[in-house]
């Protein structure tokens, strides 16, 4: 693995997480999901991940007017900036332990269809797809995710050029992934995204990293990520393994100990580690090139 000195630089600016007690300022409503891939796009980031969440609650949602008012406005900011939206929500299985057969309240269960059902409205540059299943808490919290729903998703992003994001939190999710693209699902170059740290897939350290870069495709374009603490690290560790790098306030609060983070701080604290390793970010311009969207 070479050194990557051109580096792709996404922000996750808000997730789906309950994170919004535990920040003064995570973003919630359209316009401030919107501000937020903004800011994130003045500070440097080529690609804005975009969750959306409901303004009464700021629990994560797949509202599909939510979606529509952030993209709209981010579109009319005049920023260029490639747009990255989650296909990720309807998938939240929530075991009950005295009645496993039947989902406990909170289960948000849809078709492969209804989950992509803002990308077909929207068309963005990009889309997330979570390339398997995974226990996504330290409870009862399944996130449910099967080859069947990911072929159905693949295909369909292909014939309405969507790009997809195939998000591997583990090895048994890279080896889908890459049976995808085996299978000739998805056009070139494919689009890998390195989850660290979330419970419970692959932890974030040097090791999984390098052990999971080692099996993405020679012609793919890939980046990673690890969660809290480990973010920063892992943006040099990333670089050094010849990936992409992705902040923001969907995997991490905070800018230092007891600190909390904005968005365009981590990107711009991000860019200075690129800059100290001798990279530097790519331009939006360069960015599709890489990712072979312009054509």
């Amino acid at each position: 693995m070479t050194i990557n000195y051109e580096v792709i630089v996404t922000c996750a600016v808000t997730g789906a997480g309950d994170t919004v007690d535990k920040h003064p300022a995570i973003p919630v409503t359209p316009e401030q999901v919107a501000n937020a891939a903004i800011e994130a796009a003045d500070a440097g980031a080529a690609i804005v991940h975009i969750h959306v969440r409901d303004p009464k609650t700021g629990a994560g949602s797949r509202d599909i007017e939510l979606f529509r008012q952030s993209v709209d406005r981010v579109r009319a900011s005049g920023r260029d900036v490639l747009i990255n939206l989650t296909a990720g929500m309807g998938g939240d299985l929530i075991v009950d332990d005295d009645d496993p057969a039947t989902p406990a309240p909170g289960s948000d269960l849809v078709n492969a269809q209804t989950r992509m059902a803002h990308v077909e409205a929207l068309r963005p540059d990009i889309a997330s797809l979570d390339c398997g299943s995974i226990n996504f808490s330290d409870d009862n919290v399944i996130y449910v995710q099967t080859p069947n729903m990911l072929r159905t998703m693949a295909t369909r992003y292909r014939e309405i050029g969507v790009k997809p994001e195939l998000e591997v939190f583990d090895l048994g999710h890279l080896r889908f992934a890459n049976q995808m693209v085996q299978e000739g699902l998805l056009n070139d170059p494919p689009m890998y995204q390195i989850c660290l740290g979330i419970p419970w897939g692959a932890d974030a350290t040097t090791a999984t990293m390098a052990t999971m870069a080692s099996q993405v495709p020679a012609h793919a374009v890939w980046s990673g990520f690890g969660i809290s603490r480990m973010q920063m690290p892992m943006v040099a560790q990333a670089m050094l393994l010849g990936g992409n790098v992705r902040v923001g306030l969907e995997d991490n609060l905070y800018l230092e100990r007891g600190v909390h983070a904005s968005n365009g701080e981590l990107v711009s604290k991000a860019i200075r580690i690129i800059k100290e390793l001798g990279g530097r970010a790519c331009s939006v311009d360069e960015a599709r090139d890489k990712l072979g969207l312009n054509g």
